[in-house]
């Protein structure tokens, strides 16, 4: 494999612009480079899950959906270019069915917490509802595939699925909301 990046910075950048995939410069605050920021720091969250003590199963998933989120930015990078495709989102699908089975029903809605591994898939979740809105946006100029939104909007609900694998693994509770009269 060719070394990809021999020089890590090149200046260009210095006036608040940045290059994307297709040679064209855009304003660093624009829609495009949000997008693309938010699914990078989803990435980098699910990282950090990664460094946590959880199943090997779980573990390869989340390498997977890394692979996903690289390659979504990359999409986002290149206006009209289409990397996510059904597939991807079946996968998401079934893995998300074959985690829910395997939990209680929810009676009570759940607060982000339990086990620590749990908490940082709580975090990783948040970041892939801000990263999928991001991508809404980004929509409404248009050079944002279907299947692109619809692979953040599974996403975020396995993570949600996975914290509560996560804490049942860990022998941990989740923690369960308790509206204000309870709470007295």
């Amino acid at each position: 494999m060719s070394k990809r990046l021999s020089k890590i910075y090149t200046r260009t950048g210095d006036t608040g612009t940045t290059g994307l995939g297709d040679g064209s410069r855009v304003d660093k605050d624009s829609l495009r480079v949000i997008a693309m920021g938010d699914v990078d720091e989803l990435n980098a969250c699910i990282g950090i899950l990664c460094t946590e003590q959880i199943s090997d199963y779980l573990q390869q998933s989340l390498h997977s959906i890394q692979h996903d989120l690289f390659d979504l930015g990359a999409e986002i990078c290149i206006p009209g270019h289409a990397v996510i495709d059904s597939a991807r989102i079946d996968y998401l699908e079934n893995f998300l069915d074959q985690l829910n089975e395997q939990l209680k029903p929810l009676d009570e809605f759940i607060l982000p917490g339990g086990s620590r591994a749990a908490a940082h898939c709580h975090l990783a979740r948040t970041v892939c509802r801000r990263a999928e809105r991001s991508l809404v946006k980004l929509s409404h100029e248009g050079g944002v595939t279907e299947n692109a939104l619809r692979y953040l909007n599974r996403l975020s609900d396995l993570l949600f699925v996975m914290c509560r694998t996560i804490n049942r693994e860990a022998n941990v509770a989740d923690v369960l909301w308790h509206n204000k009269q309870q709470r007295k």
